[in-house]
């Protein structure tokens, strides 16, 4: 039987050797492919900012990333599965505001907690929203359109991507902020959403502005206002929400990169500086930039900074709104 001293030094040994098997575990990873899931179909935002990622990015992790779309139950199908994957490193989730934020404080989750089962890596990438309307409709202006939503209320109606999607959320925000009465008509995407203004459906749309841009170029659409803090640099023309009057209104959308909780730290920085890096490639730079959508890289603690003001951001919004899906 050991003494108290020779018991001391096994227990600091087998500390040491444990220490220095997980040090050597970072050092050595990546050791094989890794797999980003996407939680939505290919050619979606988030799916083209995934591969637009990946490009570079094997090269900063010296393995091959591979991007495999999970579609269904919007984005918590795949939240799910990666959150349940191991907590190695090889199985991560490229979601957005909607599969990161969004649902997760609309949804009755049962099985597992999406605050808890994820350790943030990086955002990618974000980009502002944009309330547009049919160049026909009679306000031109979002004091115009809150006169004459005030002066009707309960007449006008508003599409969005879907019952608890980020598009609908932000509608409600500009309700709350505004005090006007309109209508919550749900799509099945933005697609369908954008066609229901066009057709003269719904009177109004908040969406992405990378995606509505071609739109707007065309005249089909006529943009009020952007929701980011100052003018858009790709419609430079078109006014903010704060600046029309609407207070305290700012909805930006992100794409990000999160593993399974309990992802070892080294492994997460490593990631962390590999996302970064990709980001600053000018051929990367260039292919978000005609997305709309603009690149600023930081730590992960930054971006579970972000997540967490985010999440209460928007837990609030749904609870005032009385959003939820079972």
């Amino acid at each position: 039987m050991l003494g108290p001293p020779m018991l001391r030094c096994a227990i600091l040994a087998l500390a040491f050797a444990v220490a220095s098997a997980g040090a050597a575990t970072a050092q050595s990873y990546p050791a094989r492919p890794i797999k980003l899931v996407v939680p939505f179909p290919p050619g979606g935002p988030v799916d083209v900012t995934a591969r637009i990622l990946t490009q570079q990015l094997p090269r900063a992790l010296g393995q091959t990333v591979v991007v495999e779309n999970r579609a269904g139950a919007a984005g918590s199908l795949a939240a799910k599965a990666v959150a349940g994957a191991d907590p190695d490193g090889y199985t991560l989730l490229c979601g957005n505001i909607s599969s990161l934020v969004v649902l997760p404080v609309v949804t009755n989750n049962r099985d597992y907690d999406p605050g808890k089962a994820f350790a943030p890596v990086a955002k990618i990438s974000q980009n502002y929203e944009v309330l547009v309307v049919h160049p026909a409709f009679t306000a031109r202006s979002i004091p115009e359109l809150v006169a004459y939503a005030k002066a009707r209320p309960g007449k006008l109606n508003y599409g969005s991507a879907g019952h608890g999607n980020a598009t609908h959320l932000a509608a409600e925000l500009f309700k709350l902020r505004t005090g006007i009465d309109i209508v919550h008509v749900p799509y099945k995407g933005a697609a369908e959403a954008l066609t229901g203004v066009l057709g003269g459906q719904v009177q109004m749309f908040f969406g992405d502005i990378g995606g509505i841009l071609p739109l707007l170029h065309d005249g089909a659409l006529r943009a009020l206002a952007v929701s980011s803090e100052t003018r858009n640099a790709l419609l430079p023309d078109v006014p903010t929400m704060m600046e029309s009057g609407v207070p305290d209104y700012v909805v930006l959308t992100h794409v990000g990169v999160v593993a399974p909780a309990g992802t070892p730290r080294g492994i997460i920085g490593q990631l962390n500086a590999a996302i970064n890096a990709s980001l600053t490639a000018p051929d990367v730079a260039a292919a978000l930039a005609k997305l709309g959508a603009e690149v600023r890289p930081d730590s992960a603690q930054a971006f579970a900074a972000f997540l967490a003001d985010e999440t209460q951001k928007w837990a609030t919004v749904a609870k005032t709104a009385n959003i939820k899906l079972e």
